[in-house]
């Protein structure tokens, strides 16, 4: 489990500090104007040097990218995050399910469930933000957020389509 320690930088922004569980020390500086500077600590020279520089749309992809939302490896399809009350977990639907040409909207999802579904990931093909029309079909990984019983509610609603 990483170490991160977090300090303001009056007129600046905000600093992270990470200590990975491999030991590798990076800082995170967000700027005010939503630049993203990566730094990494040299060991040999014991000094702190600038990677790279992101403007606010690279550091959502990037964020995207290393946040498994394009690409999840096979060994954790039912990762899961959570952050206070809110969990983000990968689902993935079963090739079992018929769920009959029926989109998100179609389903239901959020009403039923309080559940959203923030990506969706069939081969190699990955949508952000699926609107209701978009049609969930067996063997797509689904990408969704809410409160335990929320995402509960929509793995039942889910499993309720599929052939025994």
């Amino acid at each position: 489990m990483s170490i991160v320690r977090e300090s303001d930088l009056p007129g600046i922004g905000k600093k992270y500090q990470i200590e990975t569980g491999a030991g590798d020390n990076m800082v995170v500086v967000i700027h005010d104007d939503g630049n993203r500077e990566l730094y990494r600590l040299d060991d040999e020279e014991n000094e702190t040097k600038c990677v790279m520089t992101l403007n606010d749309e690279e550091s959502r992809q990037v964020a995207g990218i290393i946040g498994g939302l394009s690409y999840k490896p096979k060994a954790l399809e039912t990762m899961e995050l959570a952050v206070n009350d809110l969990v983000i977990e990968w689902y993935k639907v079963e090739d079992k399910t018929v769920i009959n040409q029926q989109t998100i909207g179609q389903l239901g999802v959020r009403q039923k469930t309080g559940a959203s579904i923030i990506a969706a990931i069939k081969n190699e093909d990955s949508t952000i933000n699926p609107g209701p029309d978009y049609l969930i079909t067996p063997g797509t990984t689904l990408v969704i957020a809410g409160k335990r019983s929320n995402i509960k509610a929509l793995k039942e609603l889910l499993r309720s389509y599929q052939v025994v």
